[in-house]
């Protein structure tokens, strides 16, 4: 009888690198939506002739100048232009944008770190989307919640599985004769 338990199809090596490789693709799609995001904030604010035209069509087409709450809710929006959060958004985006690409990049590689840095970096946002999921509920929230925590549990019992096996190796190793001269 062996202890060693039976590896769950799940994680045996041919699945576990196509899950590997689907979870990769989904992190560099996901940096790949923070980046077009990014830039667009970026370049939005600086334009500012779009944003009047494009304030100059919501008053003409939707008839805003009639409306108290759309005024009141036009005049938050260019506060928080004018006050430079867009910029910091896009920036943040794009930061995000380059740790997600970074991730997934490195995951599709098969790198051990990068599976780490996905762990961590994808663990410590669960709590914020739960918040975010709590507030204001919607379905590619939950969605997007539940695969976060798939990768997370995925990634760790990848990683738990590699390190018995390599620390299950060395010790094969040391039962083989050593051939002397």
């Amino acid at each position: 009888m062996s202890d060693v338990a039976p590896i769950p199809k799940m994680l045996r090596p041919q699945r576990r690198v196509r899950y590997l490789k689907i979870i990769a693709i989904f992190k560099m799609l996901q940096g790949a939506i923070l980046f077009s995001i990014g830039i667009s904030l970026l370049f939005l604010h600086s334009r500012t002739r779009w944003l009047d035209g494009i304030s100059e069509w919501v008053d003409g087409e939707l008839m805003v100048a009639h409306s108290r709450a759309m005024l009141y809710l036009l005049s938050k929006w260019q506060d928080v232009v004018a006050g430079g959060l867009l910029q910091v958004t896009g920036l943040v985006a794009l930061v995000s944008a380059a740790v997600l690409c970074t991730e997934g990049i490195g995951v599709y590689l098969q790198k051990r770190w990068a599976e780490l840095l996905m762990v961590v970096a994808t663990g410590a946002l669960i709590p914020f989307e739960v918040r975010h999921v709590w507030r204001s509920p919607g379905a590619v929230a939950l969605i997007l919640v539940g695969a976060n925590c798939f990768i997370v549990w995925f990634l760790y019992r990848v990683l738990r599985r590699e390190k018995r096996e390599e620390l299950a190796v060395p010790a094969d190793d040391e039962r083989t004769p050593v051939e002397s001269r």
